[in-house]
């Protein structure tokens, strides 16, 4: 890195609710050169609800690549410049991809300063499995496409995180249901830390149903999570106790070991299971 040049700071802002705004990133907005932002009106209206005088420049995904050179610039010069999106953190469905790639590339250390998504909030009240998820972002508005792309996505063994314009919410769940079926599971989370804040869990038919039904669910901002399918849910297999002792004994491990490894697969007892292994029952003392 550079020791001359200014640093680009990647700016989670609020999704919604103005006090989720951290103090670090309204420390950065105010100590930057200038802000980079989606639409500089939206964020100039951040910036004055924060009492913030800071510089702002657009940079969006019809002028990204013209203002790259511009900003990198300014960067290499010393200025520490703050990216934002209109809402959450930057490049999660939201321009900032190729500025940030040049940056690393150029030398320039780029810092991370997290705070809200949409993505991580609708997962951690969606009531679906977290492990493993895949955020696809916005599905193809047509309609031949939007299903070529859910069949594709249809089998993986991960939760999905989509999202979705409102107005076209009732065509996707459509969709949805046609390739998945209708019980998969799915959560609508809606106008996220606004409120209006909805988050609902039904089977894809009854949420179809709700949504066509509730003129409410189709405004706003809407992120789907959608469950794994059901097959991937199930536990593993486990084999009857006898089948494990006879496979863990051909692999070598005496009867005390086979027993306590075979326990902790099965949730039976090791005296029972080393009785077992041994060929020698215990008899009540």
């Amino acid at each position: 890195m550079s020791n001359d040049a200014g640093r680009l700071h990647v700016v989670a802002t609020p999704i919604g609710n103005l006090e989720d705004i951290s103090p670090r990133a309204v420390r950065v907005l105010g100590e930057v050169a200038l802000v980079a932002a989606e639409d500089t009106r939206h964020s100039g209206g951040l910036l004055n609800h924060l009492g913030l005088k800071t510089p702002l420049v657009s940079l969006h995904e019809h002028n990204e690549a013209q203002r790259i050179d511009t900003v990198l610039a300014r960067l290499q010069a010393g200025d520490d410049i703050a990216l934002v999106s209109d809402a959450g953190t930057p490049l999660i469905s939201d321009p900032g991809y190729r500025l940030v790639r040049m940056a690393q590339q150029a030398g320039i250390e780029v810092v991370a300063v997290p705070g809200a998504s949409s993505v991580t909030a609708a997962l951690s009240v969606a009531g679906l499995p977290t492990d493993r998820f895949v955020f696809e972002g916005f599905l193809p508005a047509r309609a031949s496409a939007r299903r070529q792309r859910i069949k594709a996505l249809a089998s993986l063994s991960s939760t999905l995180v989509l999202f979705e314009a409102a107005r076209r919410l009732p065509a996707a769940l459509a969709d949805l249901q046609v390739v998945m079926g209708g019980e998969r599971e799915i959560a609508l989370c809606r106008e996220l830390t606004k409120r209006f804040e909805t988050a609902r869990l039904l089977p894809l038919e009854q949420m179809r149903e709700w949504v066509e039904s509730d003129a409410d669910c189709r405004r706003g901002e809407v992120v789907l999570v959608i469950g794994p399918p059901a097959e991937a849910q199930a536990p593993p297999p486990v084999l009857p106790a006898p089948e494990v002792l006879a496979l863990l004994r051909a692999e070598g491990l005496g009867a005390r070991s086979a027993a306590r490894v075979a326990s902790r697969l099965t949730g039976q007892s090791v005296n029972a299971l080393y009785d077992m292994a041994s060929g020698q029952p215990r008899t009540p003392g």
